[in-house]
C-alpha cells in the first residue's frame, strides 16, 4: 500500500511538475532580451497559424544544435532551444525546427511521454505484487496442502519471468511509442509550415554536427528534436541498440519528409 501511495504521489508530481523539472535539468532560462527577437516573432506567428497559446520560451546555453517542448498542455507548455540552434540554423530552418515542437504541444506528445513513464512504473510494481504474493502465498499453500509444492514453485517461476520480462516489454513499448511521435510530429511541423524543405535542411545539418548538449540525461532525452546524447555509429548498432532509441533515424525522417 506504500509502495501504491508512492507511485500515485510520483505520477501527480510529474504530471504537474514535469516541465519545471525538465527545464531546470537542462538549465534553461528565460529567452528575454532582444538578441532572441527573431526567435520570439517566430514562434508568435507559428503560434497564431496553429491556433495555439504562446509558450514560455528558454534558451539553454550550449553549442549543440537542438531545442525540445514540455509541459503538460498548450495552456502550460514551454519551449527551450539551445544557443547552438540559434546560430547554426537561417530562418527557415529555425522555423521548421520550431514547428516540429509546437506539433509536439498541440498533439499532447508530453502528456503522453508522462503517461508511459508511469505505465511502465505501474506494470514494474504490479509485476513485484505479484512476485510477493506468489511467493508469500506459495509458501502457505505447500504448508496447507500435501501435493500443491510442485504448483506453487510453477507460480514462483512465472512471478519471476514476469517482474523481469514485463518491465522490459513495457519499456520498449514506450521506445518505439516516442519515435512514433517523431514521425508524427516531423508531418505535423511540415504541414503548419507548408514548407517540407525548410525541416529536412534542418535535420541535415542535425546529422552532420555530432555534438552533445552537455545538460541532458536519459531521463529527457525523448524531449528533444534529435536524441542529445551520444550516437554511435550506425554500422555499429544492432537490431536490440534500436529497440532502446528515443528518435527514429535521422536518415529515415528525411527520407519521409522529402516524399512529402
Amino acid at each position: 500500500m506504500i509502495a501504491v501511495v508512492v507511485a500515485v504521489g510520483m505520477a501527480f508530481f510529474a504530471y504537474y511538475s514535469s516541465d519545471k523539472v525538465a527545464l531546470a535539468v537542462s538549465r534553461a532560462k528565460p529567452a528575454d532580451g532582444p538578441e532572441y527577437r527573431r526567435y520570439h516573432n517566430l514562434v508568435e506567428g507559428l503560434c497564431i497559424a496553429a491556433g495555439l497559446p504562446k509558450p514560455r520560451l528558454y534558451v539553454v546555453d550550449d553549442p549543440a544544435p537542438n531545442a525540445f517542448a514540455t509541459g503538460r498542455n498548450p495552456k502550460h507548455a514551454a519551449l527551450a532551444v539551445t544557443t547552438g540552434l540559434l546560430q547554426t540554423m537561417n530562418r527557415v530552418e529555425l522555423e521548421g525546427v520550431i514547428a516540429h515542437e509546437l506539433a509536439h504541444i498541440k498533439n499532447y506528445d508530453i502528456l503522453v511521454g508522462t503517461v508511459a513513464v508511469v505505465a511502465v512504473g505501474v506494470i514494474a510494481l504490479m509485476a513485484d505484487i505479484g512476485l510477493r504474493f506468489m511467493w508469500f502465498g506459495g509458501g502457505r499453500g505447500r504448508r496447507d496442502r500435501s501435493g500443491g509444492g510442485n504448483l506453487g514453485i510453477l507460480l514462483v517461476i512465472l512471478a519471476f519471468a514476469l517482474l523481469i520480462l514485463a518491465p522490459f516489454v513495457a519499456q520498449l513499448m514506450q521506445f518505439a511509442m516516442s519515435r512514433k511521435r517523431e514521425l508524427l510530429a516531423d508531418a505535423s511541423g511540415v504541414q503548419l509550415t507548408r514548407y517540407p524543405p525548410g525541416l529536412v535542411s534542418a535535420l541535415e545539418k542535425l546529422k552532420a554536427d555530432q555534438a552533445v548538449v552537455h545538460s541532458a540525461t536519459r531521463a529527457t532525452a525523448q524531449l528533444w528534436i534529435e536524441s542529445p546524447l551520444d550516437r554511435d555509429q550506425q554500422h555499429k548498432r544492432t537490431w536490440l541498440n534500436r529497440a532502446f532509441d528515443t528518435h527514429p533515424p535521422l536518415d529515415e525522417r528525411i527520407r519521409i519528409l522529402k516524399e512529402m
